[in-house]
Parts: C-alpha cells; structure tokens; sequence
C-alpha cells in the first residue's frame, strides 16, 4: 500500500477570522491562530473624544434621573388626583355584575 500523506493544511474561520491547522488523519485542530483584534479608534485624539462624550452622557442621564426624582411626588399626587375625580365621577352601581348573572 501506499504511504498517506499527513501534510496538516490551514482553514480560515469565515466568522472571526481565526486560521485553524487541522490534521486530516485525525480530524482535528491541531493549532489555532487567533484573527488580528481591530482598532476601535484610529488614535487617542479620537479615543479621548469618545470618552468624553460617554462621560456627558452619564452626566445627562444622572441629571434628568435627579429631576425625575424630585418631581416623582408631584407626578403620583396628580395621579391620585385625577384617579379620585374619575372614581368619583363614575356611577357606583352597587355589586359588579358577574358573567352568570347576566344569563
């Protein structure tokens, strides 16, 4: 018989990238080489910038959380407000009806 050739070749991963050595023999990865991580910025110019934003957006949402905050007990005096006059404009009807009632 013929000798096999166990010569290992490379796959590439068409999701992340990675390259993958497999050995046909076995059908096994044999090494695997990690795809190139990819800059999230250019430079720190552009980095600094990205993260001063981030920090004014915290401010932002911190400052308008506050504000709700203080006005949350207006807002649920109103509530019981408009709840009291609703309840109170509706006719009571005695007992609430029940489905076999009706029949």
């Amino acid at each position: 018989m013929a000798a096999k050739s166990h010569s290992t070749f490379d796959v590439a991963c068409p999701d992340c990238g990675a390259i993958l050595k497999i050995d046909p023999e076995t059908r096994t990865v044999i090494a695997h080489t990690p795809a190139p991580r990819k800059r999230t910025f250019e430079d720190f110019d552009q980095a600094t910038r990205a993260l001063k934003e981030a920090e004014e957006r915290k401010e932002s949402l911190f400052r308008q959380s506050l504000e709700a905050e203080k006005n949350r007990e207006d807002v649920f005096n109103k509530r019981f407000e408009e709840a009291m006059k609703k309840a109170k404009e509706t006719p009571d009807t005695g007992k609430p009806l029940r489905e076999f009632d009706l029949d």
